[in-house]
């Protein structure tokens, strides 16, 4: 059965049989060649360039695929090329805008800063109660009671644990006051005159003296066992021990001396729980010498210099209650283990002079005008 075709060029009715093996046929009014529609859809389709003078061949056929093919994958190409395009400018854009954050805003180095300067516990110069002008001796009683001692005038003051003024009172206001120590029932011992003196130590009342025959003392300190342990200068640098009554009880003879062949005329004495004796020489020595509890001489430690460990102008030692040695020069206070091994440096403002210890092992160090309180 015939169907007809319009002619793509003129538009005239073309007659043509389905059946057909023909692919195209020719207008007869305008010579142009139209593809039968039936057969291109059960053939492969043939794309002719030729506007109605030629038939399209085969290969002109493949060449016309080929470049369909190529400018749909072309075209699915630059897509993907696009995609990582956009892509690698956003990375881009990331970098360069994180590096010049960083380089706007760099990021802030913390500045070292120095150890806080120790604040006084309590006390500044002065002439008024809790004021001092040149305090160098310290001691404290078992009640935690602190007693601060003046070098001229034998102006004694005294403090509760928290450092809140009490009273005061003066031993002798001529002399200067070389030592000062308490025991732990209050009593209050002052070296003055080459003599130990015992007040009580709320009301500054005097005791009387102790230590008799024992020669001209020059510091003392009060053992746990109510005991007393001073340096005095007789006919050489005597270690002495005297008893809760003041008798003495036993004599370092030569203490220093004996270990330099140098007699010493300047010694600070400390005494720890355990008996041992420690005498700080700071006349020509600058050193620290430790005695065992029946006398015998154990070690010694320091020198006289500028490096750790070493002293210049050393002028208290004291013992706490774990057998660490403290002692006050111009650098602060030194710390030593008990073999005298070097272990730091405590720093206060001013001249640290006397060192006392409470039953808290808290740490007392008096420089001239204040009072200061290292827990340990």
């Amino acid at each position: 059965m015939l169907k007809t075709l319009q002619c793509p060029s003129c538009g005239a009715p073309l007659e043509y049989d389905p059946e057909s093996e023909s692919e195209t046929i020719r207008c007869p009014f305008c010579a142009s060649t139209a593809v039968l529609p039936a057969n291109a859809q059960r053939r492969h389709i043939r794309i002719s360039f030729d506007r109605g003078k030629s038939k399209g061949s085969p290969a002109t056929a493949v060449l016309a695929i080929v470049a369909v093919v190529l400018l749909i994958g072309g075209g699915i190409i630059f897509a993907i090329i696009s995609l990582i395009g956009r892509a690698a400018s956003d990375v881009t854009r990331t970098v360069v805008s994180t590096n010049t954050r960083t380089t706007l805003n760099p990021p802030t180095v913390p500045t070292p800063t120095r150890p806080a300067e120790p604040q006084p516990f309590f006390g500044s110069e002065g002439i008024g109660p809790g004021n001092f002008k040149d305090a160098r001796s310290i001691a404290v009683d078992a009640e935690g009671r602190i007693y601060v001692g003046e070098y001229s005038g034998g102006r004694i003051q005294v403090f509760d644990s928290a450092g809140k003024f009490l009273t005061q009172w003066t031993a002798d206001p001529k002399m200067p006051l070389r030592g000062l120590t308490a025991d732990r029932r209050g009593t209050v011992y002052i070296v003055q005159k080459g003599e130990v003196v015992r007040y009580e130590g709320t009301t500054g009342q005097s005791l009387g003296t102790t230590g008799a025959g024992g020669g001209h003392y020059d510091d003392v300190t009060a053992t746990p066992e109510g005991g007393l342990v001073a340096f005095t200068r007789h006919s050489r640098d005597n270690i002495v021990k005297l008893d809760a009554s003041g008798q003495v009880r036993q004599v370092i003879e030569g203490a220093v001396s004996t270990q330099t062949d140098h007699p010493e005329m300047s010694i600070r004495v400390a005494a720890d729980g355990a008996g041992n004796v420690y005498a700080l020489a700071g006349g020509f020595n600058d050193a620290v010498f430790k005695f065992a509890p029946d006398g015998r001489f154990l070690t010694r430690f320091g020198g006289a210099g500028d490096e750790q460990g070493q002293f210049r102008a050393p002028s208290a030692v004291a013992v706490d209650n774990q057998g660490r040695v403290y002692v006050t020069d111009f650098k602060g206070v030194q710390v030593f283990d008990p073999n005298g091994r070097y272990l730091e440096l405590i720093k206060v403002k001013g001249a640290a002079s006397g060192l006392a210890f409470n039953d808290k092992n808290e740490l007392f160090v008096v420089a001239r005008t204040a009072v200061y309180k290292f827990p340990r």
